[in-house]
């Protein structure tokens, strides 16, 4: 799949990836020791993400997921946020991580946000892997983050553009 012409510079190498999920694991971790954390995957991007963070963690924790659309087969959020997948577990009283792959626009992250909340969760944070600090349109607290980059379309790592690429073991974006 390399010499796909659709994958470009890679934004987000392999080890890289592995090393910083680690990273944010043992803060996580120490964050949330002697809590009752419940990770909020959001489908289907945050998939490896979610997978791998948690084989990571040395705390209990509980998984969920979410699904959400914003993009269609778009390369840009339409701003319009449609829930798919709605938890099957309640979250009141709970300490919840959302665990996002890529944060751009903020819009998305914003209506998960403010929607979770009305759930009355304990505690409700981010963990992104990738954020778009050029793309912000709203300004979110996210407390984990894995990597900033270039305002580019991301692939690879659960990323896709179309449903196609998510299985690189890395990130790159999507070629001109």
């Amino acid at each position: 799949m390399t010499d796909d012409p659709a994958i470009g510079e890679i934004l987000v190498g392999a080890e890289d990836l592995s090393r910083r999920v680690r990273e944010l694991a043992d803060q996580i971790s120490r964050d949330y020791a002697e809590k009752d954390l419940l990770l909020i995957g959001v489908l289907k991007g945050a998939v490896f993400f979610v997978s791998d963070l948690m084989r990571y963690l040395d705390i209990p924790v509980e998984v969920d997921f979410m699904a959400v659309a914003s993009y269609g087969s778009a390369t840009r959020s339409s701003g319009v946020v449609r829930i798919l997948k709605d938890l099957d577990a309640a979250i009141e009283g709970r300490d919840v991580l959302i665990v996002e792959d890529i944060v751009d626009s903020g819009l998305t992250l914003q209506y998960l946000l403010r929607n979770l909340a009305g759930r009355n969760p304990r505690s409700l944070e981010v963990c992104a892997l990738l954020i778009k600090p050029e793309r912000r349109k709203v300004n979110l607290h996210t407390r984990y983050v894995g990597f900033e980059i270039p305002d580019r379309f991301a692939i690879g790592y659960g990323l896709d553009h179309a449903e196609r690429y998510r299985n690189l073991p890395y990130v790159a974006a999507l070629a001109q």
